[in-house]
């Protein structure tokens, strides 16, 4: 039986958190994503300053003001062509480690380098020799990889 997530205050009717079953009656129709809007990473009350250091100081996203009926929740949305990132506060923040975006970048070698010399880790992954990429972290310890655009699994045939 496929489980899929319910969340609280979703436009579901239901309200508890948690999985619910796909159960008998379902018909198998299919919903046709076309594509995707954002992603969503948590992070500590009080960290917008860090993440606007991060994510337009070293990653060269542009921040967006967020609209007036979520500002007053916090966190901060930056996003450059192809890519748009909201960061929400997490009162009992832990970093996705697992979890993450992944940003095409004109050119790794340069993303490397900008990312050691703010003072960031660039962690190099081999493993699929045709997908040239590197992970990174954010202020919080949220994982970013970050592959050479044309190398992206998104972007293949």
């Amino acid at each position: 039986m496929l489980m899929a997530p319910v969340y609280e205050g979703s436009a579901n009717t239901h309200r508890t958190r948690g999985r619910h079953a796909v159960g008998p009656q379902y018909d198998g129709r299919k919903m046709k994503i076309v594509g995707l809007d954002h992603v969503q990473l948590a992070m500590p009350p009080g960290g917008e300053g860090e993440a606007r250091a991060f994510y337009v100081g070293v990653l060269g996203m542009a921040e967006r003001p967020k609209p007036p009926a979520l500002a007053q929740n916090g966190g901060v949305w930056f996003e450059v062509p192809g890519a748009v990132v909201h960061l929400g506060l997490e009162a009992d923040f832990r970093p996705a480690q697992k979890a993450h975006p992944a940003l095409l970048v004109a050119d790794l070698d340069e993303c490397r380098r900008t990312l050691l010399a703010a003072g960031c880790e660039a962690r190099d992954d081999d493993r699929l020799p045709s997908v040239r990429r590197l992970y990174t972290d954010d202020p919080f310890g949220n994982r970013i990889e970050i592959l050479q655009a044309g190398d992206g699994f998104s972007e293949r045939d």
